[in-house]
């Protein structure tokens, strides 16, 4: 079992990286079909079941669907270990039914993972916990199939640019470190220490609290209009967080996703209006 698992990770590793619509560390999608955006799961089965049904990709052909942050948060094993990354092999076999059409993009705890570093949540230091469980059900496979696992989060793109002028990121810089970030780390390849503080893949995965000039700033930058971002917990699962930033999270029972018609333009307030709570979908 160890083997097949770190084959299903190269093999998604691969898949990310061939992305047709994948352009350095950004995905582009074109002004026709649909887009399911989701904000952290973190180990949420039940919310990522409800995604997938949702979006039901097998039927719609033109649909895309973009998750974040799968990793730590849920299940536990019987000594506390984390087993959010159970999910994350399901997210990875998503992935490759659909490889141009689901899109797996990097969040903080993600980068925690890559670079074997701390990250709390709720408490508790999760890079740890999830060591832990993987050492217990592994075993002497563990180390191997934890690299499999870093590999994969290190090949995921970076964010997700949609021609009706929508960004979807984890997160973006802080205020105080945007200076430091460089928008050339989307048109080149990635590198380890991009996602080590104050390395700018690092930067776009851990901002919190963004001002509306910063957040102008970076709508600049990229050209876009609108952020959808995850990161910060939302207890009623969306908030609209300044005059072009919606923040979503998926990972509880008042998550939602956004249902976007690719081909339309949307204001703040009618993106909004599209939230769907996951709780709804049976």
């Amino acid at each position: 079992m160890p083997q097949t698992i770190i084959d299903l990770l190269n093999k998604a590793v691969e898949a990310n990286k061939v992305d047709m619509f994948r352009r350095g560390n950004l995905i582009h999608l074109p002004a026709e079909g649909s887009l399911i955006a989701t904000g952290d799961i973190h180990g949420h089965r039940r919310n990522f079941e409800r995604i997938v049904a949702f979006a039901d990709l097998a039927s719609r052909h033109d649909r895309h669907v973009v998750l974040q942050e799968i990793i730590h948060g849920g299940p536990q094993d019987a000594e506390g270990g984390c087993l959010s990354y159970r999910l994350l092999f399901d997210a990875v076999r998503y992935k490759l039914m659909f490889p141009d059409r689901v899109h797996i993009i990097m969040g903080n705890h993600d980068t925690a993972i890559i670079n074997s570093t701390a990250v709390m949540k709720d408490g508790k230091e999760m890079s740890r916990a999830l060591h832990l469980a993987l050492k217990r059900e592994f075993r002497q496979a563990s180390t191997d199939v934890e690299q499999a696992i870093r590999q994969f989060l290190f090949s995921q793109p970076l964010a997700v640019r949609c021609e009706n002028r929508i960004w979807l990121s984890h997160s973006l810089p802080g205020d105080h470190f945007v200076d430091k970030f460089d928008r050339q780390v989307m048109d080149r390849q990635l590198k380890l220490n991009d996602c080590e503080k104050p390395g700018s893949a690092y930067l776009l995965t851990w901002g919190r609290r963004h001002s509306q000039a910063l957040l102008d700033k970076m709508a600049e930058l990229f050209d876009v209009d609108i952020f959808i971002l995850g990161h910060q917990p939302q207890q009623q699962g969306w908030h609209k967080a300044a005059k072009n930033l919606i923040i979503i999270a998926s990972d509880h029972n008042h998550g939602c996703l956004l249902s976007i018609d690719l081909a339309k333009s949307y204001t703040i307030d009618e993106l909004i209006s599209l939230t769907i709570p996951l709780t709804s979908i049976p």
